[in-house]
């Protein structure tokens, strides 16, 4: 029984080393290929050692750019991702929990109504609604920027379920106790729920910074400028309809400068994110 478990347990760990290999391989490959020689990797030559250009290329990626297609320097482009990411998730995140409050805490007309509207439109996402968007975010002239980036997507319906879901299960002698203390509406929501919402934002920051980081038709619909243009687009640009005239190190190593971001959010809020999602009695 005892040498059973431990070859089940043997099957196991191959099993997880062969999924971890199978994702790894890709980004040893893209890590490699930013190191070497642009004719050794359009000539299909490259090496699957590490090359010799490693500082060249990533000194002439984030300050320089490319010489072809997108001229911008990917360091301004990780900037303009980076702003749009943070906006996305800082600012669905307030404007949820606060929804979520108001619906939970509040007693006014129409206010399941008003809940279930919002949990309709988790049904037309950007790319449903990208026309009249698009229209909007131009009238008001908010083409080529921040506001026009992060604005469009900044409403979550997922997020506000989720913040209504968690408030519900709040005991109530925490109301009545701040009412006891003399605690108004704005004091209990700042001094009680925040503090208990802690891991639950930090769950959801997580996964809405990824969101908003990889987001690429928006992004691309609305910036006509090299300068606004965010990493993900940019790496597009950077692929060539003829290989030979692509800068492949550069691609390369674009693409693993925009791995960095997600994952040093995701290490750096590991703790909090795990408990976020697998926490239940607050």
């Amino acid at each position: 029984m005892v040498e059973e478990e431990g070859f089940r347990r043997y099957v196991a760990h191959a099993i997880l080393w062969i999924g971890i290999a199978i994702v790894a391989f890709p980004v040893y490959i893209a890590i490699v290929a930013s190191t070497q020689d642009n004719a050794l990797i359009a000539n299909g030559q490259m090496s699957l050692l590490p090359g010799g250009h490693f500082f060249e290329v990533y000194y002439k990626t984030i300050f320089v750019g490319t010489s072809g297609s997108t001229r911008e320097p990917v360091g301004n482009m990780m900037l303009n991702s980076l702003v749009m990411a943070l906006a996305i998730a800082i600012g669905k995140i307030a404007i949820s929990i606060i929804s979520a409050y108001a619906i939970v805490y509040f007693r006014f007309p129409f206010r399941m109504a008003i809940f279930w509207i919002i949990f309709i439109t988790l049904m037309l996402p950007v790319e449903v609604r990208i026309y009249p968007t698009y229209k909007i975010v131009a009238d008001l002239h908010m083409l080529d920027s921040y506001a026009g980036l992060a604005l469009p997507l900044i409403a979550s319906a997922t997020a506000t379920l989720l913040f209504r879901q968690f408030f519900m299960t709040v005991p109530d002698e925490l109301l009545e106790a701040s009412r006891i203390d003399g605690a108004g509406p704005l004091r209990f929501f700042w001094d009680t729920l925040l503090p208990l919402s802690r891991t639950n934002m930090a769950a959801l920051f997580v996964i809405l910074f990824i969101l908003g980081w990889n987001q690429y038709l928006w992004p691309l619909l609305i910036t006509t400028r090299d300068d606004m243009q965010t990493i993900q687009v940019g790496i597009r640009k950077m692929i060539t309809t003829t290989d030979a005239l692509t800068e492949w190190p550069i691609v390369m190593a674009t693409a693993v400068l925009a791995m960095l971001p997600p994952v040093f959010v995701v290490v750096a809020m590991q703790k909090l994110f795990v408990r976020g999602l697998v926490e239940t009695e607050k």
